[in-house]
């Protein structure tokens, strides 16, 4: 399984900077689209770091590995960068899997938006970290990835938010590496059903007290 994260902090540009760290207690397959350690494979950490809103590196990924260093993580793991607090993440949990997310929306997006040419604009970003307790397959893993992004996508709409997330969003789901591998991880898959509502639920939250309306939230 995936341990709760441990909130820390790293000292740059004499600053204390907060992260996250999750250690898993054994190796778990995972699929990312983070700057270090995306792709499918196996991952033993996870990390989810504040930066600037600012921050304009081009070497992301060395600069994650640095920090994992630092915390004396080693073999592989995935890195995160985020512009919000990552000591505001939200856990949600649903019929055993679990969701951390941190929410910067900011300046949300529409995905297929025309390009204008205008300068780059500081962006939050939605980084969603996500364990399902069963071996998933190949396929399944990629799968799971559409739908943390599409109950992304519905909880900003339900926001009335222009936008579907913003262009740093990334996710990361791990799940153990042996068992009967289920094939799918859809929205009305076994696993795919609650990874959906734990983003969904998560995100919405977190939304709502972004933008102040937390009247919206059912419940």
């Amino acid at each position: 399984m995936l341990n709760e994260p441990l909130l820390t902090a790293r000292r740059e540009d004499e600053r204390d900077i907060p992260l996250l760290m999750w250690r898993a207690a054994r190796p778990l397959r995972a699929i990312s689209s983070a700057p270090l350690g995306g792709g499918l494979g196996l991952r033993r950490w996870v990390l989810n770091a504040t930066v600037p809103m600012s921050y304009d590196r081009d070497d992301p990924a060395d600069h994650l590995a640095a920090m994992a260093r630092g915390l004396g993580l080693d073999g592989p793991g995935v890195g995160l960068l985020t512009g919000v607090d990552v000591g505001e993440v939200v856990t949600r949990t649903d019929t055993g899997v679990q969701v951390w997310t941190t929410v910067g929306l900011g300046t949300p997006v529409p995905a297929a938006a025309p390009a204008t040419g205008a300068p780059a604009q500081p962006v939050g970003t939605v980084n969603i970290v996500a364990y399902v307790p069963a071996r998933l397959g190949d396929a399944a893993l990629v799968n799971t990835v559409a739908t943390a992004t599409e109950a992304k996508a519905q909880a900003i709409a339900e926001l009335g938010l222009p936008g579907t997330g913003t262009p740093t969003d990334a996710v990361v789901v791990l799940c153990p590496p042996d068992g009967p591998a289920c094939p799918y991880g859809g929205p009305r898959s076994t696993w795919g059903a609650p990874l959906a509502r734990a983003v969904h639920a998560a995100v919405l939250t977190v939304g709502a007290d972004t933008v102040g309306w937390s009247d919206r939230l059912p419940g």
